[in-house]
């Protein structure tokens, strides 16, 4: 009986010992305020034909050595070579950059 008093005095001790503790645990929490703050790049929408957009299409429609010669409101012009010499590709000024003619 007297080792059962013993251990039953030892884990009372043990667990009045762990209150504070776990008080003053809580209570520390509040002072660490650690702010984590994500980072967004913001790139403004694209509006109106890009020029890389244009050469990148005009090089897929088989123009090499492509180079922009003219930007306007309304159109983008791009010109390069083909089989048959220097040609150019006009591009409307819009989101996709359609073909206006070549």
């Amino acid at each position: 009986m007297s080792h059962f008093l013993a251990k039953a005095s030892l884990a009372a001790l043990i667990a009045l010992s762990s209150i504070p503790l776990a008080g003053s645990a809580a209570v520390a929490a509040p002072q660490t305020d650690f702010v984590v703050k994500a980072q967004y790049h913001y790139r403004p929408p694209v509006r109106g034909c890009s020029p890389m957009e244009a050469i990148r299409k005009a090089r897929y429609s088989g123009l090499r050595d492509v180079r922009i010669s003219n930007i306007t409101p309304r159109r983008v012009v791009v010109a390069g070579r083909d089989r048959r010499g220097w040609d150019r590709m006009t591009f409307a000024n819009v989101r996709g950059c359609p073909l206006m003619y070549r």
